[in-house]
């Protein structure tokens, strides 16, 4: 058993955080809430829940008998986060903002704080695990495979992971709910809250509306065909079937059952010439893809792993996909896939895992190696 430390648990009003904090002061720790707040341009709006969020991890605290601290991150957040967002989505990319949140805010600002409040350890309600082998510490996956967050993290270092704690990692989520209401938390069985942040559960391009101006273009098929009008490439993501506005189009004298009257989905971006590419059926060729290479690299042990077989999402909740990683000389990485992977997305992690430890990993910047000919789309057609 660890020697009992002061540990600072990062309070979001969520279950998960709240039998965090439960479970390190059962172990005997002594136990200070903070509660982050990071976005404020419309806190009062019915899509942002800071403020019941706020309220629900004060009733924690006070069922707990803990203190609790109201901390905003709110301009750092958007300084490091957001702008780094909005940024990518106007390159043309598809960013994940929950893992550059992890790195630049809840293990860096908020770990900042804490140590300033005298902690030697904080600890959040993320499903993943540290281990301590070998004087380096382990990033591993959570224990509950459907919850297991280690991909949104993967950008931690030796530092950060020293001094981290994840108390609901060991756990199925299914047990978490349990101790939850064993022990009475007045949010015990709220909802886990999904989207990214500062979103919520708002239409997405209503609010990206607010921030990129729409720059309307051509949707081609793959001969090059205009089917439709994009309302900027911003607004679009690899792999997306939903609001294309393309349902009906098919080729002249199609046959019914065809595969014309398969679903059109997004296939690539051509910011250049400002122009959507759309595919039909799911595994169209344009879709699937052997090879990737990653930059702005990030690994746990701080140094890459050697080159060799190993595992690798290239998205949250997918299963991991044998691969083979060849580390470059500029920080990046370039992966090959055993399998072709779908709908690989510039922008999006690769992360990749050694069965139950992840290494870390990269963002995204090209679907596939040079020479790979999967994608090739007409250089000029008549529209």
């Amino acid at each position: 058993m660890a020697s009992k430390q002061r540990v600072v648990v990062g309070l979001s009003g969520g279950v998960d955080s709240a039998v965090s904090a439960y479970l390190l002061k059962q172990q005997g720790h002594e136990v200070v809430g903070i509660f982050m707040k990071n976005w404020e341009d419309d806190d009062d709006s019915e899509y942002c829940s800071s403020r019941q969020d706020w309220l629900d991890a004060a009733s924690v605290a006070d069922v707990l008998g803990i203190d609790i601290e109201h901390v905003n991150f709110a301009t750092e957040y958007k300084d490091r986060v957001f702008a780094e967002f909005l940024r990518e989505y106007q390159a043309g990319r598809t960013p994940n903002p929950d893992i550059l949140c992890n790195a630049e805010i809840k293990f860096k600002a908020f770990l900042d704080h804490a140590m300033r409040l005298g902690a030697e350890k904080i600890a959040t309600g993320h499903y993943a695990r540290v281990r301590e082998r070998a004087g380096r510490f382990e990033l591993l996956k959570g224990l509950d495979p459907l919850k297991d967050q280690s991909y949104f993290l993967h950008r931690l270092n030796q530092a950060q992971l020293s001094k981290t704690m994840f108390p609901v990692g060991e756990l199925p989520k299914t047990e978490v709910r349990r101790i939850a209401a064993e022990i009475g938390l007045p949010n015990a069985k709220k909802k886990d809250s999904t989207g990214i942040c500062f979103i919520g559960e708002r239409p997405f391009r209503e609010f990206l509306n607010r921030y990129i101006a729409s720059a309307p273009g051509p949707i081609k098929d793959p001969r090059g065909r205009t089917i439709g009008e994009h309302v900027g490439l911003s607004f679009y993501t690899l792999g997306q079937r939903q609001g294309l506005g393309i349902g009906g189009v098919k080729a002249k004298g199609a046959q019914k059952g065809g595969s014309e009257h398969e679903p059109w989905f997004v296939a690539r971006k051509d910011i250049a010439h400002n122009t959507l590419w759309a595919v039909q059926g799911h595994d169209h060729p344009w879709l699937l893809t052997s090879r990737l290479r990653a930059h702005d690299a990030s690994w746990t042990a701080g140094e890459p792993p050697a080159a060799g077989a190993l595992g690798a999402k290239t998205r949250y909740r997918q299963a991991d996909a044998a691969c083979t990683v060849e580390p470059l000389g500029t920080g990046g990485f370039e992966l090959r896939f055993e399998q072709p992977q779908w709908a690989v997305t510039p922008g999006q992690s690769a992360v990749l895992y050694d069965g139950e430890v992840c290494l870390g990993g990269g963002v995204i910047v090209t679907e596939a190696a040079s020479g790979d000919e999967a994608f090739s789309p007409p250089v000029a057609q008549a529209a």
